[in-house]
């Protein structure tokens, strides 16, 4: 286990600034390669300290609140891309000064807003539209799901876009593969080529995992350079929200105690899958422990227990060579994109602090960018 991991206290997360650089580059090729523009969804890293280093490669991020564009246009330096289902409307006169792009999810809250946009210097609007494609499995993270909230379908278009509109934003797509991107751009242009002589830009959402191993980047390359010769006048804008930080950085966490039960051994950590990694009950998907077997084949079992009172906080039997004992590190790969935005402090038991490190200087210790204290509990709930 590298000993970065021994310098930190758990319960942390612990970024490395190395991969995600490493990310940004990848990144940041396919760009050159291909013209389009790939910004930063908030959505699935929000770590403002690193901010500056994002947008060194990309060209700004994606909102889809006024916290959000306003946290971009304060620590990124520039306006944010906006998206929400909905606007609330005692936010929207603020959002606005914070957004370059505007994308509304129907008609009607285009129309309810469009006063207020008119003649907005440097505010460009779109809409979102469901191509009624998508390959993600499950429902709770399909946006394309039969029946979903999310995005205007062609038959609800009029022939003629609106005035204002000047791009549409499609996202169907959940750490999805090269070849998912060009069935969507099929399906895009199968549904909205009408449209589309009719724009200036077209946002191709996320779930594009263009930094996972395996991932076909020269099909990616190929099909984006094919759709912009075929469109040279729109800017082709993409919001991957795990490429960024994928693979980055770990939850760093400690044996608090190990119980037994029906024959059944428990590690209990101090961290909690439902608070601090709730993706892992909800999508559902067994992470990764470092040391420790998936399937649960090893000499000792253990199935690993959250802190919380919540019944289901737990995962089931890993397999370990070596008996775990009270005290023993247990580290969560891959624990930062989407993981880290949407953590809670549910049962107010001890929340991750956040610590930086850089594996191309393994004799610099972490450093600390955020402890979080009884004050930051209290202060949520009153």
């Amino acid at each position: 286990m590298h000993n970065f991991y021994q310098q930190v206290q758990p319960p942390a997360f612990l970024i490395d600034q190395a991969r995600l650089e490493r990310n940004l580059k990848l990144i940041d090729q396919v760009q050159e390669a291909t013209g389009v523009k790939v910004i930063l969804a908030l959505k699935g890293f929000a770590n403002w300290p690193l901010f500056p280093l994002v947008y060194q490669y990309l060209h700004g991020a994606t909102a889809s609140s006024l916290n959000e564009a306003r946290l971009i246009y304060e620590e990124m330096g520039t306006k944010a891309h906006t998206y929400s289902p909905a606007y609330f409307p005692d936010d929207f006169a603020n959002l606005m000064q914070y957004s370059s792009h505007l994308t509304f999810n129907s008609l009607s809250q285009l129309e309810k807003y469009t006063e207020a946009v008119q003649g907005v210097n440097d505010l460009s609007v779109g809409l979102r539209v469901n191509p009624e494609y998508s390959e993600v499995e499950t429902d709770l993270y399909n946006p394309a799901v039969p029946g979903s909230r999310l995005g205007m379908l062609a038959t609800q278009l009029p022939a003629q876009l609106p005035d204002l509109v000047e791009g549409l934003h499609v996202h169907t797509l959940c750490e999805s593969s090269a070849q998912a991107t060009g069935q969507l751009i099929e399906a895009l242009e199968d549904k909205f080529s009408a449209y589309l002589p009719q724009l200036k830009w077209v946002n191709l959402g996320g779930g594009h995992l263009m930094t996972r191993k395996g991932y076909n980047l020269e099909y990616l390359i190929q099909v984006l350079k094919a759709f912009k010769e075929r469109h040279p006048h729109l800017e082709v804008i993409m919001e991957p929200g795990s490429a960024i930080a994928w693979e980055t950085g770990e939850l760093v966490s400690t044996v608090l105690d190990i119980v037994e039960s029906g024959g059944l051994k428990t590690a209990i950590v101090d961290v909690s899958f439902t608070a601090h990694m709730p993706d892992t009950l909800e999508m559902p998907y067994r992470p990764t422990i470092l040391g420790a077997d998936k399937e649960g084949k090893g000499v000792y079992q253990y199935r690993i227990g959250g802190v919380s009172c919540l019944a289901g906080d737990f995962m089931d039997v890993y397999g370990f060579e070596k008996e775990l004992q009270v005290g023993d590190r247990i580290v969560f790969w891959d624990m930062i994109h989407y993981t880290m935005v949407k953590t809670t402090m549910f049962n107010g038991v001890q929340h991750p602090a956040i610590f930086l490190t850089d594996s191309r200087l393994p004799d610099q210790p972490p450093k600390l960018l955020r402890k979080f204290t009884y004050e930051d509990f209290k202060n949520r709930l009153g």
